[in-house]
């Protein structure tokens, strides 16, 4: 059975692009040190998790393949997940791997199609300032866990941004507000943001948007 595992594990990992595998290290940091993982090669990466979570690697692994919007390979693998997915999601059969950024995908769940925003209302720049003035120092696994922005793509403004968090903030909301475009409504981002571990304000801002 463990044998069985680890040879799951291996193909699922092979299975993944560059950058996807890297995004996956990145959001097991929260259950893994970073020191461990940011060297670890896809076998390394298999071996650490096995060991770390013994019988259940494949279900932590669900979970993040899940936030990355790869559906297709926990179906491929038939992995465990804690919650049933629907049967109507959207996935590439031919396991080509759904772009976290660009204009195919849309809202805050990678590979899903949105359900219609609820409230139309649009985001002006400076409703986005004032959320992005109450994001806290996790802004980077905001964006990629609940708006699907790329990793690479806040490390780039973080750069073009030298130490001003609240600009980094900032362009992050307004990355996701172009790829949205006439969906990045005041409900859709306090959709996306809801699950996250944020103050308060930032919703009771948002939904007084929606208020007025």
């Amino acid at each position: 059975m463990a044998r069985d595992e680890r040879v799951t594990l291996l193909e699922v990992y092979q299975a993944l692009p560059e950058e996807q595998f890297q995004s996956l290290k990145f959001l097991l940091e929260g259950q893994v040190p970073a020191g461990l993982l940011l060297p670890a090669s896809r076998p390394e990466l298999c071996r650490i998790l096995l060991q770390r979570f013994p019988g259940n690697s494949l279900r932590v692994t669900a979970r993040i393949l899940l936030q990355l919007g790869r559906l297709d390979l926990i179906q491929r693998f038939q992995l465990p997940l804690e919650e049933q997915i629907p049967e109507e999601t959207p996935w590439e059969p031919n396991g080509d791997t759904p772009k976290v950024t660009g204009d195919r995908t849309s809202g805050c769940h990678p590979g899903r199609i949105p359900a219609p925003p609820v409230n139309s209302q649009r985001l002006t720049e400076k409703d986005l300032m004032q959320v992005a003035q109450k994001l806290g120092k996790e802004w980077q696994e905001v964006g990629i866990l609940h708006l699907g922005l790329e990793r690479s793509r806040l490390e780039q403004i973080q750069e073009e941004n030298p130490g001003n968090p609240v600009l980094w903030n900032f362009e992050m909301l307004r990355e996701w507000q172009r790829r949205e475009r006439h969906e990045a409504t005041v409900s859709q981002l306090q959709s996306c943001l809801e699950p996250a571990r944020l103050d308060p304000r930032i919703l009771d801002f948002l939904q007084s948007l929606q208020r007025d």
